[in-house]
């Protein structure tokens, strides 16, 4: 098993800046790709963006590419969003995933086996 906790929300200004966490722990030893997604109430569950494990490769959704960016510190076992430039339209519960899998299918979440909890951001106008 593997559990994921996120950490680093909060309450912030439109056009500030927020970094999320999201520290593993378990049997982490064949995850492949980890995600970040996003929930507001009444709204569907969306794809923010993945890193790939093997080769360091990240995607974005369009909505954030540009703003989000997401690292990886091996040593910590944590995988970071780095949010700049927030919009009020980026309000949500952030949630992290893995997946032993690589490919076509990580933007959907059905990629994913191991969810974290979330953690709120809310950016206000």
């Amino acid at each position: 098993q593997v559990q994921l906790v996120e950490s680093g929300g909060g309450l912030v200004q439109a056009g500030g800046s927020l970094r999320l966490s999201c520290a593993a722990s378990g049997r982490t030893f064949s995850t492949a790709t980890t995600a970040w997604f996003r929930q507001a109430p009444g709204k569907e569950r969306e794809f923010v963006g993945a890193i790939v494990w093997s080769g360091d490769v990240t995607s974005y959704a369009d909505s954030v590419k540009g703003r989000f960016t997401i690292s990886r510190d091996n040593a910590k076992n944590t995988v970071y969003l780095q949010m700049n430039s927030l919009k009020p339209d980026d309000t949500a519960v952030y949630y992290c995933a893995t997946s032993t899998r690589t490919g076509r299918g990580y933007r959907d979440s059905s990629f994913y086996t191991y969810w974290g909890q979330g953690t709120q951001v809310t950016v206000s106008s």
